[in-house]
This record gives structure tokens, sequence and C-alpha cells, in this order.
């Protein structure tokens, strides 16, 4: 039976949209960013899996979630990039993580932190983005010290990248060839780096020239499509997330009831309705009150009304319903049920959003 609020993930869907993606991309190297507890999906599961797919490479936000990885015996490389001031380069380096490096002073941390072993480090280069990144203007500087370092033993810059806005076609190869620049003067100071990387799933699958030899693969190895125009299907891949729960109670009402908060919704004509025990505190988005759609008994339905904390409620209409039947909020359209990026469409956010929020009250069951 379905337990009250579940999130069912499909680790042979990821293994399956990491080799699609794969064939499809042809670099010698893959990295599948597992981030975000695995975009909410679970991020020790989904690694294994996608590492099984052919990833070579994993990818974190920070440490933290890097250091998670290892704890639980995974060994494939590993790059984080995102650190707070003060963070905690030494343990990192024993555990075999490559750090990203986004100023000048991170390096000389990194360098500082390093006690008998050698830190790897990928030099990021800020090529339009505007967040982290080492900007044009100190390349130079940073490359020169970064191949003293290396000269001394310290470290190796196994790895230079950045960073596409997907703004438009326009402005990815404008930044592709800022890119090229900062390779350019790292090869003109000596560094050789074994990867390098610059595309995300998008532009992996529509800007060949910006794969370099290395892709981050993050939304589509969880089978959702980066691109407002393409489905999943479209690209050949499997949404691997359902959620889902079970109908908590089930009651009939005359037309003109009122549901939920601010009763923006009221009933046409008499009905029955079904509460969903899913809230905004599971991540369910309250801005797509009226909107959100779900799948019950093979039937597509809206929320009634406001998305409360802790549920929401459907009209189900004459449907023949009862307490303890299964609702889906969204998953693999192929199956039927509606798509994380319609719930998107109704939130007014992108499918990223809705996987990722998807909260610690909803348990998580795997099926291979």
């Amino acid at each position: 039976m379905t337990a009250f609020r579940e999130a069912v993930i499909d680790l042979d869907a990821v293994t399956s949209n990491i080799r699609t993606l794969r064939k499809a991309i042809g670099t010698p190297h893959l990295i599948a960013v597992v981030k975000a507890d695995g975009y909410g999906h679970g991020a020790v599961p989904v690694a294994r899996a996608a590492l099984a797919g052919g990833a070579d490479w994993l990818g974190t936000a920070d440490i933290q979630e890097a250091l998670a990885l290892r704890a639980a015996g995974i060994e494939s490389p590993l790059l984080c990039w995102l650190h707070p001031n003060g963070a905690d380069f030494a343990v990192a380096i024993r555990a075999g993580v490559d750090l990203g490096v986004s100023s000048a002073a991170q390096l000389e941390e990194i360098a500082d932190a390093v006690d008998g072993e050698t830190a790897y480090v990928h030099l990021k280069l800020d090529t339009g983005l505007s967040r982290n990144g080492v900007v044009e203007a100190e390349w130079a500087d940073l490359f020169r010290r970064a191949a003293e370092l290396e000269k001394f033993g310290v470290l190796r810059v196994r790895g230079i990248f950045s960073h596409l806005s997907n703004t438009s076609p326009a402005d990815d190869r404008a930044a592709l060839a800022v890119f090229h620049r900062g390779l350019a003067l790292a090869n003109g100071e000596g560094l050789r780096p074994d990867l390098m990387h610059l595309a995300a799933t998008a532009a992996a699958i529509d800007l060949p020239d910006a794969r370099f030899n290395t892709v981050r693969i993050g939304i589509g190895m969880y089978g959702l499509s980066p691109f407002e125009n393409r489905s999943s299907a479209d690209l050949g891949l499997t949404p691997a997330m359902t959620l889902r729960g079970r109908i908590a109670a089930v009651r009939r009402v005359p037309a003109g009831t009122g549901v939920s908060y601010s009763y923006t919704y009221r009933t046409a004509d008499e009905s029955t309705l079904a509460l969903v025990p899913l809230g905004y505190a599971d991540g369910v988005p309250r801005q797509a009150s009226g909107k959100g759609p779900v799948l019950i008994a093979g039937r597509r339905y809206s929320v009634a009304g406001r998305v409360a904390m802790d549920q929401f409620v459907v009209d189900i209409g004459d449907a023949d319903i009862a307490v303890g039947d299964d609702v889906i909020l969204f998953g693999d359209p192929a199956a039927g049920a509606p798509s994380a990026s319609e719930w998107a469409a109704a939130a007014g956010t992108i499918n990223y959003d809705i996987v990722t929020r998807i909260g610690a009250r909803v348990s998580r069951r795997y099926s291979e």
C-alpha cells in the first residue's frame, strides 16, 4: 500500500537517462550532479545509479555533500565547488575530493590546507553569469600562481570550468568565446587541465561546441527537460520521481461550499471533496493553488482552492473515490501522470524547483 506521503524514485530511470545522454553527447567524461540531495531524489542512491549508467565523476555544491558520499562508501572522482568563508578544505583534501576555486584567496586557502597530500582543484572562470568564479581581469595572476603551486607539488589543476546562463544562443556563444580565452591564457601559463567543462544539461544537448571533454549533467539525469519547448519524452528521458499520497478523507457537500482558506474555490454543484495529506510543508507549491494537476483513479483533476501547509483538496464531482485511494501529483507522463513541468507551470516556476523542494516528511522509496 502507498505510504501516507511518498516519493518513489526509479533508479533504473536514472541509469538509463545517463546512458542516453552519454551516448548522445559523446564526451570522454560526464559529471553527474547530485547536489541538493540529488535534486531531492536522494544523493547516495542516485549517485550509484548514475555511475552504473556510465558517469565517471560526481558533482556536489559543497564539501559536506561530498563527504556524505564518501561516508557512504562512494569512491568515484568527486568535485564540489561552492565554499563559504572558512571552509574546511583540509578534510576535503584528505577525502580525495576535488575543489572548485572561485577566487585567488580560495586558491591560497586550499594551498595552506595541504598537509603532505596534493590538493586537486578546478579553477572556475566567470564567463558572464556574475555569480561565483574568477573575473577575467584576475585570470592571469590566478593561472600564474596556480602553475607555481603545481611546480611546488602543493596542488594540481585538474580542471577549468564555468557555467552558462542559458539566456539565448547568442549569450551562450559569447560566454563560450570568453571561456576559450581563459583556456588559452591558462595554457600559456603552463596549465594542462585534464577536464574542461562548461556545459550543463541544456548546453550539452544543444550547444556541441560547449561540450569540450566533459559535461555536467544535472536535471537531465533525473529525467526532466531543461527546455520549455521540449518534454522529457522528446529528449528520450524518463522522469525518475513520482510524488504520491493517499486520500485521507472524503465528504459529500452541497453546491456553493467553500473550500480551504479564503474560499478561493466554491463547488458549482453538489459534489465530493477528497482530502490529500500533502501541503507546502512537503514541497507542494502554494503558488499552484487552484491549478496543480493530480491523477486519481486514472482521471485528472486540479487542486481545489488553496494549498495549505499539510493538505489540499480535490473536487472529484461524482467519481467513486474512497479513503486510501492513491493520488499521483507528478511522475512519468508516459504512464499517464502529470509532469513536474506541469506543476512548475501552475506555480510559475521551473521543474528543478518542484523536485528539489520535496520535504523531509515525504518518505523516499526506491525501485529498480
